[in-house]
């Protein structure tokens, strides 16, 4: 009897439903559902619409369903945002990482505890949106009174399907708040914050059953969509090897023993996150967002391959800073190209070439900076996701960083989380 397995990966631009099963000794896909997501603007805040996200995942459930007799189901998206709870009750709004709402809150957390000490804590890169600096932005506007949980968006979902509530580590540790040494909540960053302590419930780990929906075993992947990511990547003996999780974020890493929380990783930025049995070394990219953000202005609905090809032939050459924080959320993504640049782009072409030059020298930058760090050198680069399917921006990070690029263009995320699912029932 064959078993079928269910992967809803929701990511910031799409979701999808893919069904795996093993025939043969290899892991077999196929997707049976895939929608649309996005930030929504609400009284001057970006949002999550978290009912429509509920929605597609039910639908999703039932198409799979119309198919096959599915074992399981898991869900993963991106990492940091939350929901928080009054009983049953959902708190609106849902907001997005994107969202500016932090800004006051960054410097009230590192009065209460310097970022320095938090690094050392947990390892955790900073950004302005990290979990910390939400939940504290709530505290401040009194959104925290009366909320009995917090739970993460992929949690959440999983939720509203079986009724438990559940706390995933890798999901858990993208917020800023798990020790790097004890893989629990951090007691001491809770206390110097006065967060309510309740709300920092025990972690689960990947492979944890949590309940049931309408018979069908759910179980906890690693619900950080890049945790599963790095999961579902064949390195074919290259475990060790570097990795970027190209999607709107290019998520660059490596797996490593244990935590790195040393100078050298915190002046670079670097973080280090939960996996399956191994920590990830692992730093934030501002990736394809900077294009899709770019297209959605320039020349919405003009298909990729003539977007690529037209960058391949300008004749641009500056670049810009991709992480630059005036990329993260601008009004106009044209704008912010035009300001952080000399001589200003005359063609679609030249805002394309420029954007992914510039990411190619990111990850060069990323890259010397995590073999100067762990104190290895790397033959290799494993690129998975939707960005590994860009021939031109494989070849400029090929000739950026030197290293052998290995360009996956698989669902990587989806596959990991199949795999957490099936080790589980094993």
């Amino acid at each position: 009897m064959t078993n079928y397995y269910l992967a809803v990966d929701i990511g910031a631009s799409s979701g999808r439903h893919i069904v795996g099963w093993r025939e043969g000794g290899q892991l077999k896909t196929q997707e049976v559902y895939r929608f649309p997501n996005g930030v929504t603007e609400q009284d001057g805040h970006l949002v999550w619409d978290i009912d429509a996200l509920l929605g597609h995942v039910k639908a999703g459930i039932e198409a799979a369903r119309e198919k096959y007799e599915i074992t399981s189901l898991s869900v993963d998206t991106w990492g940091v945002d939350y929901v928080l709870l009054k009983g049953d009750e959902t708190v609106s709004p849902v907001y997005a990482y994107r969202d500016g709402r932090t800004e006051r809150a960054i410097p009230a957390v590192h009065e209460r505890m310097p970022f320095a000490e938090l690094y050392r804590r947990t390892g955790i890169q900073f950004q302005p949106f990290n979990t910390i600096y939400q939940l504290y932005a709530d505290k401040l506007a009194g959104r925290l009174d009366g909320v009995a949980d917090f739970l993460m968006i992929p949690e959440y979902l999983m939720y509203r399907l079986t009724g438990a509530k559940a706390h995933e580590y890798t999901n858990a540790t993208t917020g800023g708040m798990v020790s790097a040494e004890t893989g629990a909540f951090d007691p001491a960053i809770i206390r110097a914050l006065g967060l309510p302590e309740h709300l920092f419930r025990p972690l689960q780990q990947p492979g944890t059953v949590i309940g049931e929906y309408e018979g069908i075993k759910v179980v906890l992947c690693a619900t950080h969509d890049t945790g599963s990511a790095v999961e579902g990547i064949p390195m074919e003996g290259d475990g060790d090897a570097p990795y970027i999780s190209s999607g709107t974020w290019s998520l660059l890493g490596v797996k490593t023993p244990k935590p790195l929380t040393d100078e050298a990783s915190r002046a670079a930025n670097w973080s280090n996150e939960g996996g399956v049995g191994y920590n990830r070394y692992q730093k934030n990219i501002m990736g394809m967002w900077l294009v899709n953000r770019l297209r959605a202005e320039l020349c919405p609905g003009k298909p990729w391959s003539e977007i690529v090809a037209e960058a391949e032939t300008s004749g641009f050459a500056e670049t810009v800073d991709a992480n630059a924080p005036s990329f993260l959320a601008p009004e106009s993504m044209k704008a912010a190209f035009d300001a952080a640049l000399m001589e200003k782009p005359r063609t679609v072409g030249d805002y394309f070439r420029c954007a992914y030059r510039s990411l190619a020298l990111s990850y060069k930058t990323a890259i010397e900076e995590l073999e100067s760090n762990t104190g290895r050198t790397y033959d290799k680069l494993y690129i998975v996701g939707g960005g590994a399917k860009n021939g031109f921006l494989n070849r400029l990070t090929e000739a950026a960083t030197g290293k052998q690029v290995v360009a996956l263009p698989i669902e990587a995320t989806a596959l990991g989380n199949l795999k957490i699912q099936m080790e589980a029932e094993a």
